[in-house]
């Protein structure tokens, strides 16, 4: 029982958590609140979920090697997170319009938009998905979470235990 609650596993199992909760918070602000995401937001969920996967992955692989392994995946999509926000927040949002860029591109060539447009489909430009939650700019929220998941990924990394 002790092994199922290591530090590792503990923050794997966050790794898995804490990103679908984000999603699941920005799916709520976007169908109850109306805040609808831009490409660079749908592009963080992607992220989010690509953390959670590679999180997912670090509980079920045998040996420290392949959970040393997936929390590096993890890192890699957290820090693949961090870019996107940061863009977001200091590039796309000063333009008149964020179409085709980057992140439309990416999203495009995943196909995840089209698959499932309810979670992945960009519904507004840059410039108008410029929202604060509780006076933080969207984006910053999902900095933040990037950063500590990152943090948990490069924690598993350094002790896989």
């Amino acid at each position: 029982a002790a092994a199922m609650r290591s530090p590792a596993r503990l923050l794997l199992g966050g790794m898995v958590v804490v990103p679908l909760l984000a999603v699941g918070a920005a799916l709520y602000t976007q169908y109850r609140m109306d805040m609808m995401p831009c490409a660079w937001c749908v592009l963080q969920r992607l992220f989010f979920v690509g953390v959670a996967l590679a999180g997912l992955l670090g509980l079920l692989v045998p040996g420290l090697l392949l959970r040393r392994l997936a929390a590096g995946l993890a890192l890699l999509a957290a820090l693949a997170g961090i870019t996107a926000a940061l863009w977001q927040h200091f590039v796309a949002n000063d333009s008149a319009s964020c179409g085709m860029s980057l992140a439309d591109r990416l999203m495009g060539s995943t196909g995840m938009d089209s698959r499932f447009p309810e979670v992945f489909a960009a519904y507004a430009s840059c410039a108008d998905a410029k929202v604060n939650l509780f006076g933080v700019p969207y984006e910053f929220w999902s900095l933040s979470l990037f950063i500590a998941l990152a943090l948990a990924a490069l924690q598993v990394v350094a002790r896989p235990r």
